[in-house]
This record gives structure tokens, sequence and C-alpha cells, in this order.
């Protein structure tokens, strides 16, 4: 068996795989006040399984949660856990870009579609909103854009009168108050920038791709966006299945 994990800022996935490559069994807990308390208590339905774990692989953008989730895990296997970006992928991506700036789950996403030959352009609408722009089995870079919910929070944050707004799908452009013109300005304005970066990114390369969208915001999302988008909300778990195999 294996296990695998995505450390976000937000949540923490983490997955048990068979050795068909299928996931049998899945926890998720928030990132957000974590202790090897709050780590002992997630993985206890692991518990069964740990003598039988052969391969361990996560990807993290919080190496203060992986550290603490490696020191937990050395306690229960004797399998090696490792975090994605110290495996040699160049078999599976040339990463054309500054390795060390690229995050984890952004080179999992990329490895889980990178194909010769096929072009895609990956949307992750998560705490950022990131582009990663992958030409065949090359990454070639992506864009940053601030998260829907951080953005949310701080507009409510910093002014007075905007209360705390849950974002939902809305059918008119025009607000008739603070709440509706506030869900028109994120709903329609993030679709719109989507769009706008979609197609400069196709001018830029002069070539064709196809669009991933993915993270919490993806199904609310996808609705507005002109583009034709396929979601996958899995694609993160299945890049690091894809990459087990690098594991010797």
């Amino acid at each position: 068996m294996y296990l695998i994990g995505d450390i976000g800022n937000s949540e923490i996935k983490v997955c048990l795989v068979n050795s068909r490559k299928q996931i049998i069994k899945r926890i998720s807990f928030t990132s957000k006040n974590i202790s090897l308390k709050k780590i002992r208590n997630n993985f206890k339905s692991l518990n069964q399984y740990y003598s039988n774990i052969n391969k361990i692989l996560f990807c993290s953008v919080v190496p203060k949660i992986f550290r603490l989730i490696k020191h937990f895990l050395k306690t229960k296997t004797n399998t090696r856990c490792f975090e994605i970006k110290n495996l040699d992928l160049s078999s599976s991506l040339k990463i054309k870009v500054n390795y060390n700036q690229v995050g984890s789950d952004r080179i999992a996403n990329s490895i889980s579609l990178a194909k010769p030959k096929k072009n895609f352009i990956i949307i992750d609408l998560g705490t950022a909103t990131t582009f990663d722009v992958l030409i065949g089995k090359n990454y070639v870079g992506g864009i940053i854009a601030p998260g829907i919910k951080i953005s949310l929070n701080t507009l409510s944050d910093n002014a007075t009168l905007i209360p705390k707004i849950d974002l939902k799908k809305i059918r008119k452009v025009i607000g008739i108050d603070t709440k509706s013109a506030v869900r028109s300005g994120f709903f329609w304005g993030y679709a719109g920038l989507i769009d706008n970066i979609i197609n400069l990114i196709k001018k830029e390369t002069r070539k064709s791709f196809k669009v991933i969208i993915t993270g919490g915001f993806s199904k609310l999302i996808k609705n507005p966006i002109k583009t034709k988008v396929i979601e996958n909300k899995n694609i993160t778990l299945k890049g690091l299945i894809k990459t087990l195999e690098l594991i010797k």
C-alpha cells in the first residue's frame, strides 16, 4: 500500500492507495492550528494500515506542517516520507522556470497531465488563483492571482460597511444592494479575469490548450467562464499517484 498527501494552506488531504493505484481511503482536515495532537487524531483511521505501507509521498506548500506529519509518520512506519520536489522528476516533467519557486501542488498537477504533443492550462482556484502552462511535458511557467476567499475576506475586513459574504451563482451583473454588488464583482469579475488570462496565454504562446480547472471554487466559477473548461477535483492526488513510480 501507499500513502499520499496534499498539504495546502487551507486543507490537508491524505489518501491510502492500493497496489493498483486506486484510492481506498481518504481523510481531510484543516491546516489551521495544526499540532501533533491534531495530526494524531485525524490519522487514527489509518492505524491498522501502517505496517503495510511501503511508499509515502506528499506535496506541500506549508513546510512546517510537512515536517510535523513526517515526524509523526516516522513513529508509525519504517517507510521514508518523501516530498515530491525531493525526487528526480525529469522523466515526468521538464521544468523550465526556477524550480525552487514552483509550488509542490502545482508540480503534482502538472505531472498528472503532462503528455507529449498535448498542451494544458491548469487553473487552481484555491488559497491563490493559479494558472500553470504545460506545453507537452514542459512546464513553461504560470500566473498567480489573489484567491477568491482571501480577497472576499480582505474586502470585508477593511471596508466597514461590507459584511462577510459567501460567493454564489448569480444571473444579473448589476447588483441592487451591497451583497449582490459584491457577489457580482467576484462572480463575474473572476470569470473575466480567467478568460482574459487564458486568451493572453494563447496569444503569447501561439498555441491551443485544453483548460483544466480545480480547487474549492472550481464548480462555481466554471459556469460563467466563456472558455470551455474541464473540472478535475482530483488532479493533485492523481499527480502524486503517478509520481509514486519514481520512488525506488
